[in-house]
């Protein structure tokens, strides 16, 4: 079985979906592995390290989708590339199904059966599948680095002949994998931590980072699904804003991280708790490509507004591409094993991983 894997087109994309550690693995399990020119390039591996890994290199995008049986990719095809692929050949990539009809229409008018890394379901048995949590610990990492980097101040307390330096004060926004990270990291450089959660159980979590939780009493409007937060009422949201207001307006970097599949990111900072806050003070919002949880934030630019710096970077993992490919490849390689081996996929319909992340199968769309 050929399986290709395409140089990312999208803007600000340096990750690549396979390295070539993963090559040489699927190579010696008997796929056929073709890469495209410089695939790999913007990750920091070259074109030498997948021929040594045993890949054929294809020059052009159109010829590579022409012979792939598989197709594995990070950000979802353009419509272009779509037109590429062969009837029947699968692809593997986020999709964002829910949000992305035209895709889904779109690949079932190509005949092809496409599975969306977002949505494989994330229990125990896909725990190294979930690429969702892979690519969220670097954001949540890297939000901090990128934040302290804007702020004209340092985040640890120090103690000089010239006097005492107060340590920063974060405010973290949801406490889900890229939030943790986010406590954790802003810890280790010294930092005092606030963060907000609407789930009332990741208070132990938060409080075993270092962190400091921000308690609001839960309601019935909040529901929660496969660990997301699926809904909340307008009513709590403002209640939510209410108590955390407080604490942005004493904070030196805010970080918010709340997103719904499938949905408008919730509000969580307006204009007037933009205004309220310190000069000089920072937010990284890093839900601006769903819209964002501060209403001032601009999608891919960093703007100040009320002499605050608010960051709206959309690809956070982008900017570690080395380790974010490294991880994105061990996920969509085991996945790939889940399903298919060299000589073709399994195709077990009810299997739960399979019926979770199947979006359209042979020009039938199943889940959106």
């Amino acid at each position: 079985m050929k399986v290709a894997v395409p140089k990312e087109t999208k803007e600000k994309e340096c990750r690549v979906a396979v390295t070539p550690d993963i090559v040489e693995s699927l190579s010696k399990q008997g796929f056929e592995c073709l890469v495209q020119k410089d695939a790999g390039l913007l990750s920091y591996f070259e074109d030498e390290k997948y021929i040594k890994a045993g890949a054929k290199i294809v020059a052009d995008s159109k010829d590579l989708y022409s012979q792939a049986d598989v197709i594995l990719k990070v950000n979802a095809p353009t419509a272009d590339e779509i037109a590429f692929m062969r009837k029947d050949a699968v692809l593997i990539s986020f999709m964002h199904a829910g949000m992305n009809p035209e895709l889904v229409k779109a690949c079932a008018n190509q005949g092809i059966s496409a599975f969306s890394m977002d949505a494989i379901p994330r229990i125990s048995r896909a725990q190294k599948m979930d690429v969702l949590s892979s690519q969220a610990n670097l954001a949540g990492y890297k939000a901090v680095i990128i934040g302290a980097a804007a702020l004209g101040k340092i985040f640890p307390m120090l103690m000089t002949a010239a006097g005492t330096i107060k340590p920063s004060k974060v405010v973290i926004m949801g406490a889900g994998v890229a939030g943790l990270q986010a406590i954790a990291t802003a810890k280790r450089l010294g930092a005092i931590v606030e963060v907000s959660d609407i789930r009332p159980e990741t208070k132990e979590q938060v409080e075993s980072l270092g962190g400091r939780f921000i308690e609001l009493k839960s309601d019935d409007s909040v529901k929660l699904e496969g660990g997301y937060v699926k809904n909340v009422s307008e009513e709590f949201l403002k209640a939510q804003q209410e108590l955390v207001g407080k604490h942005i307006r004493e904070a030196d970097l805010v970080i918010t991280t709340a997103l719904i599949p499938g949905r408008k990111a919730p509000t969580l900072v307006t204009e007037d708790m933009v205004k309220n806050m310190r000069m000089g003070s920072v937010i990284v919002d890093m839900a601006v490509e769903q819209g964002g949880n501060c209403v001032l934030s601009e999608n891919n630019k960093t703007v100040v507004k009320h002499g605050v710096t608010i960051i709206g970077e959309s690809n956070l993992p982008s900017l570690l591409p080395l380790n974010a490919s490294e991880l994105y490849a061990k996920n969509i390689s085991t996945f790939l094993l889940h399903l298919a081996d060299k000589d073709g996929f399994k195709w077990e319909m009810d299997e739960e991983i399979t019926k979770g992340s199947l979006i359209v199968h042979q020009g039938s769309i199943l889940n959106t």
